[in-house]
């Protein structure tokens, strides 16, 4: 199960703009000026609570995306993997931004 721990984690190691909303926060992550992927971060206290819906928004399967939170994936793979499925063009750079 993914928590809130790993959704933050995700959020900050693909360089998410985190966006303030009523009962979450909204990871958007961004490439090149182009929205690619975004989640909700829930802003409960507990920390154990579900967020099983970030595999979604990062368009990757449940176990990559905890591979992503736990280090094994990197966010250049996460871009590779992006480009492989199109959401990212090929020629763009490997490099995400705010």
């Amino acid at each position: 199960m993914l928590t809130k721990d790993h959704a933050v984690f995700i959020a900050k190691k693909l360089n998410a703009d985190i966006r303030t909303k009523s009962a979450h926060d909204l990871a958007v992550i961004m490439h090149n000026g182009k929205r690619i992927a975004q989640f909700g971060i829930r802003r409960g206290s507990n920390r154990n609570q579900g967020h099983n819906h970030i595999p979604n928004g990062v368009h990757m399967n449940a176990h990559d995306t905890l591979l992503l939170a736990q280090c094994t994936i990197s966010a250049e793979q996460w871009v590779e993997m992006m480009k492989q499925k199109g959401l990212i063009e090929e020629s763009a750079k490997t490099t995400i931004s705010p």
